[in-house]
């Protein structure tokens, strides 16, 4: 036995719980509107108090380069902390005397600074002058890791490093530590893609209150979850560029979010409802697709604790801040704000902008044909569909996965300049060293340490191999390791792993001396390796509750499983198109990038969970009006069609403004991390709102007719309903006879 949405019984939008919320939040808008202000003044005021405490740590709890940081800071802490180097450039050869005396000079003052333990002068450690003699590197040695020191200490000698240049000397700084304090300041990226979403809403709603609403809903959310996520910093790893990533999210899906629920109200508006009863009939049509749809993004987010990785949870509950504020705001604040506007929402319209669709027009209407072009030859759409995504998906094929290295900094940053510098005189190795730590057997050990650096200058992709330092108990040894290749390259991914499993056991093998290979290359791979082992349990946990949400709404399981297959293909579009643009320099210089580089681990994974919410979006925004529509008829085919009809237009204009709002961040001196989401994000959307839900949607849904609405009947008793269906059909009811006077007086609904 099977039932569907047409056998079950539906209920007035006043008797729905986000009715009853609508009409209370009009009828008390000031207070609502009060209460949001209010929230948003004291957050603001509480975080800026506090302050922020962001951290780029990304490393995993029980890596061997962990276990190096453990063994220093508890047998070696001279050498525990992080270091960062200081890189000369000049035009006489470093070693003659005044040139020698100025870098010198320029050392005496980075001794004495707090928390620095040491400087390792070029003139006192053997290679880190140039062969040509131009350039030279001091590595100044801190006491502790860069998330726990102080930034006016790292500061200090980022001001000393600038104050030594001088004509003839370029003096550049690079390293974990100034990457603390040196970063890109934020853009006009916000700005731009607001900009971008205001053309978007004036021309879509022709009136500038109609555009203004979930411009002013969303900012408003944006706002408070800023001051959210740089409070969660103090508790949680939130890396420096969280609070943009959150922006980023929530003003995407916030301004998405209002511009449905307008869209609605004003369509009860032009049938002929009062306001009270359009913003009730729009809360708990579109706001009920509104609250699922992000719902969907929260769970999706929610993936991203799969990883394990400390930062990923900053970067988690930072977004799903942004998402929750800006649906609350959605929910509440903006049913208060279109009590303010009432019938006023299209007085101030640009002429010819404003449109008026009734429902006889609507099938008359561009969509509405392009829906019946689809599903009179649905396998022929959807075969060209589904080849236009199998190509696109191509490249993440050859995705090469490792933590992208300051040679992907913007070129105006002193540690993209120190890296230059670095990599011209002494290779790309040098930007990255290994960290060999090794724990010493009582009986001695020393020979051992010998024939290991010995071993390690000798084996490929090897430049350079320090001589082991001792602790003062004599149990402790440090050797830093230079390799050939950047940090971010593949073979020096290949060098980790071949030094940890066959270079360093054959060495130490029977001695007794326990040896690790460690520092922050060492920690990007091992990072790299933890999260690529995770990628099937996020998509798997994420796959599976979004499946098992959608069939709870939708009562259905065709419904649910073509979301799931259509999300994954649009996402695999937007990895090939990160991989081709960012990995293989396709079109790269449209988008400002001047070197290749990979993905880093971590981008893909959250690139699906953040993908996969907002793919679910527009598939239940979409679907929950063709749902509507096939209950009221019972045809499926008419229902996809005046489904599509009805919201293509709004879900074009949304995902419009979506990809510039995320495109924006692509532009400009962007951190390297933010331009790889901003062009994922942006193609999977245009992807999803294009390719998918105008083609592939009304193609499959044609083709599986009325087995869309299938669920068995035992399943229907089994799964819980987390919706009702809503009747929109009767006579709008004149809610707004009771006075504003006696607001406070229970709305009278018949």
């Amino acid at each position: 036995m099977t039932t569907t949405s047409l056998e079950r019984p539906s209920i007035a939008p006043e008797g729905t719980a986000l009715g009853r919320l609508a009409s209370s939040c009009y009828t008390h808008r000031r207070r609502v509107l009060m209460a949001w202000v209010l929230v948003l003044l004291v957050t603001i005021a509480v975080s800026q108090t506090a302050g922020a405490h962001w951290q780029d740590k990304f490393g995993t709890g029980n890596s061997q380069s962990h276990q190096v940081q453990n063994l220093l800071t508890a047998r070696f802490p001279a050498r525990a902390g992080d270091t960062a180097d200081v890189v000369f450039k000049t035009t006489e050869p470093v070693t003659n005397s005044p040139t020698r005396a100025a870098i010198a000079a320029t050392l005496a003052r980075l001794q004495g600074l707090p928390h620095v333990t040491g400087v390792r002068s070029p003139f006192q450690v053997p290679g880190q002058i140039s062969g040509d003699g131009h350039t030279a590197y001091a590595v100044v040695q801190f006491d502790k890791t860069t998330v726990d020191l102080p930034k006016p200490s790292i500061q200090k000698v980022v001001d000393i490093g600038r104050a030594a240049n001088r004509p003839g000397m370029q003096v550049e700084l690079g390293g974990q530590p100034i990457d603390y304090v040196v970063f890109p300041k934020p853009g006009s990226s916000e700005g731009i893609g607001i900009l971008a979403a205001i053309i978007i809403l004036l021309i879509a709603f022709g009136s500038v209150i109609a555009m203004g609403l979930p411009i002013l809903t969303a900012l408003l959310g944006v706002g408070i979850a800023a001051g959210v996520v740089s409070l969660l910093s103090h508790r949680l790893v939130v890396p420096s560029f969280g609070p943009q990533l959150a922006a980023m999210i929530g003003i995407g899906v916030g301004i998405d979010y209002a511009l449905f629920i307008v869209t609605r109200y004003r369509e009860g508006l032009q049938s002929g409802r009062p306001p009270r009863q359009a913003v009730v009939v729009a809360m708990a049509t579109s706001g009920r697709a509104v609250l699922f749809a992000g719902c969907a993004v929260v769970i999706s987010l929610l993936g991203m604790l799969l990883l394990g990785q400390p930062f990923v949870f900053g970067l988690s509950f930072g977004a799903i801040s942004a998402v929750v504020l800006v649906m609350a705001s959605a929910l509440t604040l903006l049913p208060a704000m279109l009590g303010f506007s009432g019938r006023a929402i299209d007085r101030l319209h640009v002429p010819r902008l404003v449109h008026h669709r009734p429902d006889e027009v609507q099938r008359h209407s561009f969509w509405w044909k392009w829906s019946r072009v689809v599903q009179r030859r649905p396998w022929v759409a959807g075969g060209a569909a589904l080849a236009v995504l199998v190509f696109l998906a191509l490249p993440l094929f050859g995705m090469h996965m490792a933590f992208s290295d300051d040679g992907n900094a913007p070129a105006s940053l002193t540690t993209r300049r120190a890296y230059d510098l670095l990599a011209a005189g002494f290779g790309p190795g040098h930007n990255g060293p290994l960290v060999v730590a090794a724990e010493l057997p009582p009986a001695g050990g020393r020979p051992t340490l010998t024939a290991l650096q010995q071993r390690l200058q000798r084996t490929p992709g090897v430049a350079f191999a320090a001589p082991p330092s001792l602790n003062a108990a004599g149990d402790t040894a440090v050797m830093v390791v230079v390799p050939t290749t950047s940090p971010q390259d593949l073979r020096t991914q290949s060098l980790v792993h071949r030094l940890r499993n066959r270079v360093i056991p054959d060495v130490v093998a029977g001695s007794g001396v326990r040896v690790l290979v460690g520092g922050e290359t060492a920690a990007a791979v091992d990072s790299s390796h933890d999260l690529s082992h995770r990628l099937p349990w996020v998509i798997g946990g994420v796959v599976a509750l979004s499946f098992l949400l959608l069939m709870a709404v939708f009562r259905s399981i065709a419904i649910p499983v073509k979301a799931a297959v259509m999300n994954l293909l649009s996402i695999g579009a937007a990895y090939g198109v990160i991989v081709a643009v960012f990995q293989w320099g396709w079109f790269g210089s449209v988008v400002g990038i001047t070197k290749t580089a990979p993905i880093d681990p971590w981008v893909p994974l959250m690139l699906f969970t953040i993908l996969f919410g907002l793919s679910m979006d527009y598939e239940v925004f979409l679907l929950s009006r063709i749902q509507e529509e096939w209950r009221r008829t019972g045809d499926n085919g008419t229902a996809v069609a005046d489904g599509l009809a009805s919201t293509a237009r709004v879900i074009t204009a949304a995902a419009l403004i979506m990809m510039c709002v995320f495109g924006s961040f692509v532009i400009g001196d962007q951190v390297h991390v933010l331009k790889l989401f901003g062009l994922g994000l942006a193609t999977a959307i245009f992807i999803d709102a294009t390719v998918v839900r105008l083609v592939l949607v009304p193609a499959t849904m044609e083709l599986l007719g009325n087995a869309n609405w299938w669920l068995p009947r035992w399943l229907d008793r089994i799964v819980p309903r987390l919706s009702v269906e809503v009747d929109t059909e009767p006579a709008p009811i004149e809610l707004e006879a009771v006075p504003t006077a006696r607001a406070s007086e229970p709305v009278p609904v018949s």
